[in-house]
């Protein structure tokens, strides 16, 4: 954008007076010398008359205009307030997305490779659904009790309205069969929910912007000292997820991983000489196995392969198998393991997260974005910050100890960091437009007058968004990020030529009324182009349109909606900080001296 404005600077200063010159229409200077050009008719005549009009009813009433744009800068924080906020927009339509499985904890590969299959084979069963590509295991931190698919959908030119259908030889074809990702999630979690023993996670697929960490529109962790109390306050939020306004909810932390305690008997074991290293070495190397204990050379192909040593699957699972081995003995011979242990079954975490030191469990999931009422779907209209919030306070009714915490991960964190950093960017928007103003003007009051937009202009782009069911987020933000740019040029065109006006002698109102008459046009016309360009964002379609038309919405909402607002309350406010401005002056004019006595004039 800094870009595109420095090269509209150069062409201004240079193609804009080569092109005024060379076809400039001298026919419409005498046309202006006997009544004015021909374009202040018609429609355009009866727009600045009524302009003028109102314009003059608002100098009379000066206060009356000043005291609607303060309550119209007030109505900023109500309508911030209502409008729903997130990181990104939670509807963008990318065509794909991920579904996660995970079953119990000592889940065989077999086990969950059949639930697997009966997964793939209810996702095969949805035309809408192009590739489905999926696996068991393989990552890290999950185990073979976990499985994940990828799949995309049709091209949106197949599956969502798109204007350019409507210029095709059947054109009521653009409305038919039209059906979003949104819609497509909903029944794959319908369908997957008839899974036995697992628990469904379906989320959109990474966006464009990446928060460094899992890709779950909630991640809200608990911190604490205890482990089984984190999973059970994690366990009690996660079964009031739908109440809470969750989908796909789950917790990190499960302590339902089956194992093997095996407890020595030091005494019977000092008895028989067996060593307490020895016990581990065999339990490590037949159940948990050793990836090389010895080399087998093959003279046949010249190679050497590695020999790994552990039990078979079904034995090293089997305490009786188990309790059967052997160690050895001081002095030789060998012990049966269980003379010296006693082996018990038991539970255990899978893994045990960790964060600022203290021991943590993740509630994650998403937006429940519908909710079935009467067998009919309907909008939730719930967005990240307000379920954030609402699962704070279901934290806090729960009335923990003080060594129990909360914190906010992923996206959500990334939500309250955007929004602070905004406002510092915000902030420091303006401190800079006045700097450079205040030096351009030569004065310190004209910068406020004209910087006076852009309060006036957040509450129509708030109410924007608001009317056309958008979210406030990063990409909305943006947006009014570019309106605060545009939405000030009204003003400088108003002040620069009412400032013109009086340095030619007119009166200050005279100057006014003057002034916004000429500068009515190219307000119109430069307001005119900015939302005919920003149109195409509004409407356009494909994938992460969503995130454009955020952008678009704000600028076309706010730029348009507060033209008449500023074209009305800049003039007033202009003449209210010159009336102070006069005030001023005259407290720290000293009074005229009177003439000296020998000079004074008789009167007659």
């Amino acid at each position: 954008a800094g870009v595109a404005v420095m090269v509209s600077l150069l062409v201004s200063f240079t193609l804009t007076p080569l092109m005024s010159a060379r076809l400039f229409n001298l026919g419409e200077v005498s046309k202006a010398a006997h009544g004015g050009p021909k374009s202040r008719g018609g429609f355009y005549g009866w727009m600045e008359r009524l302009y003028m009009a109102v314009l003059g009813f608002c100098m009379r009433w000066r206060f009356a205009v000043l005291v609607l744009a303060l309550l119209v800068m007030a109505s900023s924080v109500p309508l911030y307030q209502s409008l729903r906020q997130e990181f990104t927009p939670g509807n963008t339509d990318e065509g794909e997305f991920e579904i996660g499985l995970s079953a119990k904890e000592g889940t065989s590969l077999t086990q969950m490779d059949e639930v697997a299959l009966m997964a793939e084979r209810e996702l095969r069963a949805m035309h809408q659904l192009r590739l489905v590509q999926g696996g068991i295991g393989g990552s890290r931190i999950s185990g073979a009790n976990y499985a994940r698919y990828y799949v995309r959908l049709a091209p949106h030119q197949e599956r969502i309205f798109m204007w350019s259908r409507l210029l095709s030889l059947r054109p009521l074809d653009a409305f038919k069969g039209n059906y979003s990702q949104r819609d497509v999630l909903q029944e794959v979690r319908t369908r997957l929910r008839k899974l036995p023993g697992v628990r469904v996670s379906v989320r959109a697929s990474s966006s464009s912007i990446s928060v460094g960490g899992p890709n779950y529109d909630i991640d809200f962790s608990i911190l604490g000292p205890d482990l089984e109390s984190l999973s059970k306050y994690a366990e009690e939020l996660r079964a009031r997820s739908a109440e809470l306004g969750m989908a796909d909810a789950d917790t990190t932390l499960k302590l339902d991983k089956p194992e093997f305690r095996v407890h020595v008997n030091r005494e019977r074991a000092a008895a028989l000489g067996v060593s307490v290293d020895d016990i581990a070495t065999a339990l490590r190397i037949m159940v948990g196995g050793d990836e090389r204990v010895s080399r087998f050379r093959d003279a046949s192909v010249g190679d050497d392969y590695d020999v790994q040593l552990r039990l078979a699957e079904g034995k090293r699972n089997d305490r009786e198998t188990i309790s059967r081995l052997y160690v050895p003995r001081r002095g030789g011979g060998l012990v049966r393991l269980d003379n010296v242990v006693d082996i018990v079954e038991g539970q255990t975490a899978s893994r045990i997260d960790r964060l600022d030191r203290q021991r943590q469990v993740s509630l994650r999931g998403s937006i429940l974005t519908m909710r079935e009422e009467g067998g009919v779907l309907v909008p939730t209209g719930y967005a990240m910050k307000d379920r954030l919030q609402t699962l704070e306070a279901a934290f806090q009714e729960m009335n923990l100890p003080a060594t129990y915490t909360t914190k906010i991960s992923g996206r959500g964190r990334e939500l309250e960091r955007t929004f602070s950093e905004f406002l510092w960017a915000f902030l420091l928007s303006v401190i800079f437009m006045y700097m450079i103003l205040a030096s351009q003007y030569e004065s310190l009051v004209h910068p406020f007058t004209i910087l006076l937009s852009l309060p006036l202009s957040l509450p129509f782009a708030l109410f924007s968004l608001w009317v056309t069911n958008n979210t406030l987020n990063l990409y909305s933000a943006l947006g009014l990020l570019v309106l605060f740019g545009v939405v000030k040029k009204n003003a400088i065109l108003q002040i620069d030529h009412m400032n013109t006006l009086r340095r030619h002698g007119l009166d200050r109102l005279q100057a006014i009324m003057d002034g916004n008459r000429d500068r009515l046009r190219p307000i119109l016309m430069t307001t005119l182009t900015l939302v005919a360009g920003m149109i195409p964002l509004a409407l356009g379609t494909g994938p992460g349109a969503e995130e454009r038309r955020a952008v678009a919405v704000v600028v076309i909402g706010g730029q348009t909606l507060c033209l008449l607002l500023t074209l009305l309350v800049t003039p007033v406010v202009y003449s209210y900080l010159d009336d102070i401005a006069l005030l001023f002056r005259s407290k720290h004019t000293p009074a005229p001296a009177p003439p000296p006595a020998s000079e004074a004039v008789p009167v007659k």
